[in-house]
């Protein structure tokens, strides 16, 4: 069996406080894109994992394919050996969600080849313990995100027609960095009041991490300036990675990106 996880872009990205436990409250509204990965499983005689496209750092105990798989086992004892192969095309550390996808689908994958008849409900509480953005890959659609991200609520929201270009121009931003610039705050505004309104997007939906990571590193700031200069209707950091992405209502022409930044376009 085979699936594709994908990606997510944020359409705002606000961290409302500090949590005792160390975590931060957050607000935001996740999107799916169609930029993906491919997994594929299959029942074998002895386990198995390989990983090609792109290098996952880190030790393989990390990886939340096979975290996925220890969860279930946990629970449901001694589930049958599979081979699995990951081909890893979205870019780590890129604020695109792709590892928690990657978690997620595992998950929904093993579910149906175990034939463990789980629901989402319960796939999403799996999910949870793998990572804050897992429950949202789940049903994998428009979300609004609160708690540390893993309180969902879906919202009516569709970007079916526009295009997307999406750069990430390999510049490491670590999640300490990430949030050492920030001062939690609640938002003024309701998310969903901004989101209902797509003429306030550019001056409203503000990701909060953006702020002191174009301060450190200009060079993302300028991919979103371009991306607005370019056209699109809006433009922004997604997550605390480095990854910016713009959305157009018409395909966009005579954009040139430096060759060494990683660019996916798409209709969505």
């Amino acid at each position: 069996m085979i699936v594709f996880p994908n990606a997510k872009i944020n359409l705002g990205l606000h961290i409302t406080s500090k949590r005792k436990d160390g975590y931060h409250e957050i607000e935001t509204c996740m999107v799916p894109i169609p930029l993906f990965d491919a997994l594929e499983m299959i029942l074998d005689k002895k386990e198995n994992f390989q990983s090609t496209g792109l290098e996952i750092p880190g030790s393989s105990k990390d990886n939340l394919i096979l975290k996925a798989q220890t969860l279930l086992r946990k629970d449901f004892g001694n589930l049958p050996p599979v081979s699995i192969h990951l081909h890893k095309h979205i870019p780590m550390g890129a604020g695109l969600g792709g590892g928690s996808a990657d978690g997620a689908f595992a998950l929904k994958l093993l579910n149906n080849l175990y034939d463990l008849h789980l629901d989402d409900f319960f796939l999403e509480e799996y999910a949870a313990q793998l990572g804050s953005d897992c429950p949202f890959f789940i049903e994998n659609t428009p979300k609004i995100a609160r708690g540390r991200g893993e309180i969902l609520e879906s919202i009516d929201l569709s970007l079916k027609g526009s295009f997307i270009v999406l750069i990430n121009p390999g510049i490491h931003v670590g999640t300490k960095e990430a949030y050492a610039g920030v001062t939690p705050a609640a938002p003024k505004i309701k998310l969903e009041e901004v989101l209902a309104d797509r003429s306030r997007w550019k001056a409203e939906l503000v990701n909060d991490f953006e702020a002191s990571i174009f301060k450190n590193h200009p060079e993302i700031a300028a991919i979103k300036e371009k991306m607005y200069q370019g056209g699109a209707f809006y433009a922004a950091m997604s997550g605390s990675g480095s990854s910016v992405f713009g959305l157009f209502d018409h395909q966009p022409e005579g954009i040139s990106w430096d060759e060494q930044y990683f660019v996916f376009s798409s209709e969505l």
